[in-house]
């Protein structure tokens, strides 16, 4: 599912976003990954915001 993502970016202005991946532990001690896509201009931002 990605893939479909990732491949209708690269179309047109796609190419000014990022797909970023934030991967961090719950309290049960597993890991879970929040995805997003985001403008270039906003990743630092994005990530900043996720501590």
């Amino acid at each position: 599912m990605a893939k479909k993502v990732v491949a209708s970016l690269q179309k047109g202005g796609g190419k000014e976003h990022t797909k970023v991946i934030n991967m961090f532990k719950n309290e049960k001690g597993s890991y879970n990954f929040k995805e997003e896509i985001v403008h270039n201009d906003k990743v630092k931002e994005w990530f900043a915001a996720q501590k």
